[in-house]
Protein backbone atom coordinates (compact mmCIF):
# COMPACT_ATOMS: atom_id res chain seq x y z
CA UNK A 1 0.00 0.00 0.00
CA UNK A 2 1.43 3.34 -0.97
CA UNK A 3 1.73 6.44 1.15
CA UNK A 4 -1.02 8.97 0.65
CA UNK A 5 -3.78 6.37 0.41
CA UNK A 6 -6.18 8.43 2.55
CA UNK A 7 -7.95 11.56 1.48
CA UNK A 8 -7.05 14.74 3.35
CA UNK A 9 -10.37 14.58 5.23
CA UNK A 10 -9.87 10.92 6.25
CA UNK A 11 -6.40 11.74 7.52
CA UNK A 12 -7.76 14.75 9.41
CA UNK A 13 -10.40 12.59 11.09
CA UNK A 14 -7.91 9.92 12.19
CA UNK A 15 -5.60 12.60 13.59
CA UNK A 16 -8.54 13.79 15.71
CA UNK A 17 -9.39 10.21 16.73
CA UNK A 18 -5.92 9.69 18.13
CA UNK A 19 -6.45 12.83 20.20
CA UNK A 20 -9.34 10.91 21.82
CA UNK A 21 -12.06 12.96 20.10
CA UNK A 22 -15.46 11.33 19.74
CA UNK A 23 -17.36 11.07 16.46
CA UNK A 24 -19.61 13.87 17.72
CA UNK A 25 -16.63 16.06 18.68
CA UNK A 26 -15.04 15.53 15.27
CA UNK A 27 -18.28 16.30 13.44
CA UNK A 28 -18.74 19.54 15.37
CA UNK A 29 -15.10 20.56 14.94
CA UNK A 30 -15.14 19.96 11.17
CA UNK A 31 -18.67 21.23 10.62
CA UNK A 32 -19.93 17.97 9.13
CA UNK A 33 -22.47 15.38 10.26
CA UNK A 34 -21.61 12.43 12.51
CA UNK A 35 -22.74 10.13 9.69
CA UNK A 36 -20.21 11.74 7.36
CA UNK A 37 -17.47 11.22 9.96
CA UNK A 38 -18.44 7.54 10.27
CA UNK A 39 -18.47 7.20 6.47
CA UNK A 40 -14.95 8.64 6.22
CA UNK A 41 -13.74 6.26 8.93
CA UNK A 42 -15.41 3.30 7.22
CA UNK A 43 -13.93 4.22 3.83
CA UNK A 44 -10.46 4.51 5.33
CA UNK A 45 -10.80 1.15 7.09
CA UNK A 46 -11.83 -0.47 3.79
CA UNK A 47 -8.81 1.02 2.01
CA UNK A 48 -6.54 -0.30 4.76
CA UNK A 49 -8.21 -3.72 4.89
CA UNK A 50 -8.83 -3.55 8.64
CA UNK A 51 -11.86 -4.23 10.81
CA UNK A 52 -11.69 -1.58 13.51
CA UNK A 53 -10.62 1.96 14.27
CA UNK A 54 -7.76 0.89 16.54
CA UNK A 55 -6.37 -1.45 13.90
CA UNK A 56 -6.68 1.35 11.33
CA UNK A 57 -4.70 3.71 13.56
CA UNK A 58 -1.94 1.10 13.96
CA UNK A 59 -1.75 0.60 10.18
CA UNK A 60 -1.73 4.34 9.52
CA UNK A 61 1.15 4.82 11.95
CA UNK A 62 3.09 1.95 10.32
CA UNK A 63 2.51 3.51 6.89
CA UNK A 64 3.59 6.94 8.09
CA UNK A 65 0.17 8.39 7.27
CA UNK A 66 -0.36 9.84 10.75
CA UNK A 67 1.89 10.72 13.66
CA UNK A 68 1.15 10.43 17.35
CA UNK A 69 3.43 13.21 18.55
Amino acid sequence: MKKGILTTREQEIFELLILNKSTKDIAEFLGISEKTVRNHISNAMQKLGVKGRAQAVVELIKLGEININ
